[in-house]
């Protein structure tokens, strides 16, 4: 069914799939508060999309507190805990995402699932999403830079056998449609927690829903 050119589909998870944002709204904004603060909308929406390391530093500044390494360290395991709980509350998925996925896998175009979620807490959105469709899972922790490094991307892409120019890219947040496009990949914006805008190699739509495999080739040749 795919045509020269697009071999693949390379998908973000949090935000583009799973509404997990909300999640992260909750548990961020409970470690702010165990850590005897209130983080700001500003700097929520500066972590979306970033990774743990990212996210803490801005969660830290943001309270005025010193980024020490233990601090740190003490932070960042009690985020990873707090969300790990929410996630296996269920987590919903994003308006489209599942049927998105389903037309891909009957139409056999391989799939990735790239994210800056570490491994401990990916694993448990696969509960949701389901292992079985993705040839390959990018995390957070399994790459020397994350997002909006292009590593991520460009690691599922050869992992897949294809040049990243030849997988179409799917992403909700600046962050992940900065590593995307920064690897070569055409992409296709469907915003989330913050706004977004057009641009070259770029497309935007509102949600998932609806999406075929006619538009989608129509976003890969835009």
């Amino acid at each position: 069914m795919s045509e020269p050119g697009m071999r693949a589909v390379l998908w973000d998870m949090d935000g583009t799939l799973l509404d997990s944002e909300k999640i992260w709204d909750v548990s961020l904004d409970l470690l702010a508060e165990h850590l005897g603060g209130v983080l700001s909308v500003a700097a929520r929406e500066a972590m979306v999309g970033t990774n743990m390391a990212h996210s803490l530093t801005v969660l830290f500044s943001d309270l005025g507190l010193p980024y020490e390494p233990e601090d740190a360290a003490y932070a960042a395991k009690w985020l990873r805990n707090k969300t790990a709980e929410l996630f296996d509350d269920g987590i919903d998925w994003r308006p489209g995402a599942q049927a998105a996925l389903d037309m891909l896998g009957d139409a056999g175009v391989p799939m990735a699932l790239v994210t800056n979620t570490e491994r401990f807490l990916t694993e448990r959105a696969l509960g949701t999403l389901g292992r079985h469709r993705f040839s390959t899972i990018v995390c957070g922790d399994e790459v020397d830079f994350g997002k909006p490094d292009p590593e991520p991307y460009l690691k599922a892409a050869a992992a897949l056998g294809f040049p990243a120019e030849e997988c179409l890219a799917i992403e909700d947040s600046p962050t992940g449609s900065a590593a995307a496009e920064a690897a070569g990949c055409p992409l296709l914006v469907v915003p989330c927690a913050v706004p977004m805008h057009p641009g070259p190699g770029r497309v935007l739509r509102a949600s998932l829903e609806g999406l075929s495999w006619t538009e989608l080739q129509s976003v890969w040749r835009s």
